[in-house]
């Protein structure tokens, strides 16, 4: 199986995002998403089948699975688990930084991919968003006033990590800077180095001919 396909998505650390892919039998597709330290994601997913007859979608056998596989921004892997034809997973993120997440399906039967094709549906909820208030609410006895008030402590708690994890971006950024300017000016120095002992040997060089040729 060659390389997994990475796709690029733009998802902000807070919020939540929806999509569908299509894969093949044992093919990987991966996700890349920005999430701050100590976050918690949630992903929902569901697959379909594609049925040749009907020429439409249908939900997957229940012989059918998918594994999850998530890594942090180390190449630590965060949580690796084998999961049915619909299931959800969650994982907290320790690292700040992009955070790699591969499904690819457990089936080795042809047969459960008669058209080739199987759409899954993806849904990441990152940060506040993952947290399930009317469940919440429930569990704590909170009244209404007093679940807008943890929702909102909840957002602000998101954003102050959403502002550290910037701040640890710029300071990466910046040391990666700080080091290729340093590195060019080695090079400059280098090349000013290089040149001036050239030019001091084709001197050396041409006296020495000049002398040999009673020329000088």
């Amino acid at each position: 199986m060659g390389w997994p396909a990475l796709l690029l998505l733009s998802l902000c650390a807070v919020g939540v995002r929806g999509l569908y892919f299509h894969i093949g039998e044992t093919e990987k597709r991966c996700f890349i998403e920005e999430i701050p330290d100590e976050t918690m994601v949630i992903g929902n997913y569901r697959t379909q089948m594609w049925d040749k007859q009907k020429e439409v979608f249908l939900p997957s056998t229940p012989g059918l699975g998918m594994h999850v596989e998530v890594k942090d921004p180390e190449g630590k892997v965060v949580l690796s688990r084998q999961y049915g034809s619909e299931g959800r997973f969650t994982f907290t993120s320790h690292t700040p930084g992009d955070h790699q997440i591969c499904l690819h399906s457990n089936s080795t039967r042809m047969v459960l991919f008669a058209g080739g094709r199987l759409r899954v549906h993806l849904d990441i909820q990152v940060g506040e968003h993952a947290n399930n208030y009317p469940e919440i609410a429930a569990k704590d006895k909170l009244t209404e006033l007093q679940l807008r008030a943890r929702q909102l402590l909840d957002q602000v708690e998101q954003i102050q990590k959403e502002q550290d994890y910037q701040r640890y971006r710029e300071e990466r950024f910046r040391l990666t800077s700080e080091s290729t300017n340093q590195r060019v000016l080695w090079w400059s120095i280098t090349q000013t180095v290089i040149l001036i002992l050239t030019g001091i040997w084709q001197m050396r060089h041409l006296k020495s001919f000049f002398e040999a040729k009673k020329l000088v």
